[in-house]
């Protein structure tokens, strides 16, 4: 097992997410022309199970969010690492999120974005 991967949750206001959906169609490429082999993103749909904390709460989602969870997988740290320093110096990355950003708009706000790097612990395909 050698890949790594870089997992993320976030909400996302449900009435622009096909705006974002759009958006993260793009950077997935972008992420991959920088080494990850694989760029999932997915739309919360079951999100309690009792006597465990929800995503719901982890991000504090509001009513009219979505959560959004997801992950890009490398081919090892190295090329995790080296991707993380890459793509957001890609001026196409600034391009397509700086419009989620906006003020007044705010699609994306990093600052209720739960991330992280993980390595291998168990794989079964």
């Amino acid at each position: 097992m050698k890949n790594y991967i870089d997992g993320f949750v976030f909400p996302v206001p449900r009435i622009h997410l096909d705006e974002y959906k759009k958006v993260a169609e793009k950077v997935a490429e972008i992420w991959k022309e920088y080494g990850a082999t694989a760029y999932f993103e997915f739309v919360g749909d079951d999100l309690t199970l009792e006597g465990t904390r929800s995503f719901i709460a982890a991000v504090d989602v509001k009513e009219d969010e979505e959560v959004i969870f997801g992950w890009v997988v490398f081919p090892s740290k190295e090329v995790r690492d080296l991707a993380n320093q890459q793509v957001p110096k890609d001026p196409r990355m600034t391009e397509l999120v700086a419009p989620l950003m906006s003020p007044g708009k705010m699609i994306f706000d990093a600052s209720r974005m739960i991330y992280g790097g993980f390595k291998p612990l168990v794989q079964s395909n």
